[in-house]
């Protein structure tokens, strides 16, 4: 199950996971669609990896399965 972190690791955005604009790689680093666009060009900066589109929960899973709350943000 993915974590659904709350924030792009870049700009510290907030991210809902049941909203799209989130983009992960193979190790769930999590960037928004700005960040990708603007910095890191579909790259992961932290392992190289591709980016893409994080699937969003629906409001029923997020209650029984909640996204993660610990920020990852590294400015």
């Amino acid at each position: 199950m993915l974590d659904m972190r709350p924030d792009c690791e870049s700009c510290g955005r907030d991210l809902p996971a049941d909203q799209s604009g989130a983009l992960i790689c193979s190790f769930e680093c999590t960037f928004c669609t700005s960040c990708n666009e603007e910095k890191h060009h579909g790259t992961c900066p932290n392992c190289g990896g591709p980016l893409v589109s994080r699937p969003t929960r629906s409001t029923e899973l997020l209650q029984k399965f909640p996204a993660s709350t610990e920020r990852k943000f590294r400015p």
